[in-house]
């Protein structure tokens, strides 16, 4: 058998590229010519399809003691969750008000608009200028526009007035320029959307360079033009025995995924939409097994802490109460046949804190920006993978 050392670059770099990314970053450590093979702008990895496929970050924050808050990362190539040192993240204090997630960026609105990349640089925290308006909870967007740097979109929220909230205040649509370091005020939310305005009982979704709003419970739905800043005309989506529902943007289609009652008992389901006339169509109902070992009781009102996030090809469903340690399940979506295949996502790691606010999201992770800083940056990322 030929020595693995006397094959090509290129061979060596194309069997290093079937490796996940958790793996790759220890191969990286093994020799000064894998590191250079795997940090190489031109290693296949960059842009094969299951290196892009979206992680699952999950935040869990403690009110009383920041020395309890945990983060943690899932690989779906690896199947395995890795737990991120919470050192390294800009956590709030436990008196800030709103602290989220999106594509790749956390965000805190209290005092000022601030992000971190995740996997990119840890030690950075970007502040931006402050925004017009003081918010809780609002919808976040991230998107390009011919640009190489990110921009941000922040939808609704509410805001504080003589330490009242303001639940009549539909706030004004904000865009963030990252050259000019400036927040754009475009047209507000639609006031169909006025009570409830937070991301508690919105979901969001860019798609084919429009941001939608959707009423997780009330099914109102409307799209911001990101190019011409107009809302569209509010729309109700409401398929038939739907209790409450997620809208997500998987790769080349629109989807909505909830529960739903029916004659034969609840079901989680998922239908694809249509953009353009806002018709939904079923591709998929979650095992019944499945679903049910997110809970342990009948109770109706069993679903509530039910969560759903989703990016490319897949969906996570996941259980937001600490009881049974936050446990989820993912959907694939075949982008040839619209199929979805179900599977389970294995526990966390343990210990487990319990926890009084749970921030999740989706992104795809990039192998070149964790080994960004040479030996220094890959001893950083090693912790990850510990």
């Amino acid at each position: 058998m030929t020595e693995f050392s006397s094959l090509s670059s290129d061979l060596t770099g194309h069997i290093l590229s079937l490796l996940p990314i958790p793996t790759l970053i220890r191969a990286s450590t093994v020799c000064k010519t894998w590191h250079s093979i795997i940090s190489s702008p031109t290693f296949p990895s960059a842009s094969s399809l299951p290196h892009s496929r979206p992680w699952f970050f999950l935040y869990g924050l403690h009110n009383t003691s920041s020395k309890n808050h945990q983060s943690f990362a899932f690989d779906p190539l690896s199947d395995a969750w890795f737990r991120l040192p919470c050192s390294s993240f800009p956590f709030p204090s436990p008196t800030s008000s709103s602290f989220l997630g999106s594509h790749g960026f956390l965000f805190t609105t209290a005092p000022l608009f601030a992000f971190s990349p995740i996997l990119h640089r840890f030690s950075n925290i970007f502040t931006t200028s402050p925004l017009n308006y003081s918010r809780v909870n609002p919808l976040l967007g991230v998107f390009y526009a011919n640009s190489d740097k990110p921009r941000f979109i922040v939808v609704g929220g509410v805001r504080f007035i003589g330490n009242l909230v303001d639940i009549e205040d539909r706030l004004a649509v904000e865009i963030y320029d990252p050259h000019m370091d400036s927040w754009e005020i475009c047209p507000p939310l639609p006031a169909d959307f006025r009570s409830g305005n937070s991301s508690s009982s919105l979901s969001s979704a860019l798609f084919g360079g429009k941001f939608y709003v959707f009423g997780i419970y009330s099914c109102f739905v409307s799209s911001f033009d990101l190019e011409k800043h107009v809302w569209s005309e509010v729309q109700t989506l409401r398929p038939p025995g739907v209790i409450f529902s997620f809208m997500i943007s998987c790769r080349d289609r629109l989807v909505l995924a909830g529960i739903c009652n029916s004659p034969q008992g609840s079901s989680f389901n998922v239908w694809r939409i249509d953009e353009n006339t806002m018709e939904f169509s079923e591709i998929a109902i979650m095992p019944q097994d499945l679903l049910y070992s997110l809970f342990d009781s009948d109770e109706d009102d069993k679903f509530a802490s039910l969560k759903c996030v989703g990016l490319g090809d897949l969906i996570y469903v996941f259980n937001e109460d600490y009881h049974k340690r936050y446990p989820a399940c993912v959907c694939e979506v075949s982008t040839e046949s619209g199929k979805c295949n179900w599977r389970r996502v294995p526990r966390l790691p343990t210990p487990v804190n319990k926890f009084h606010k749970v921030i999740s999201f989706c992104s795809t992770v990039s192998l070149h920006n964790m080994l960004l800083g040479g030996e220094e940056r890959v001893d950083e990322v090693q912790a990850i993978s510990e």
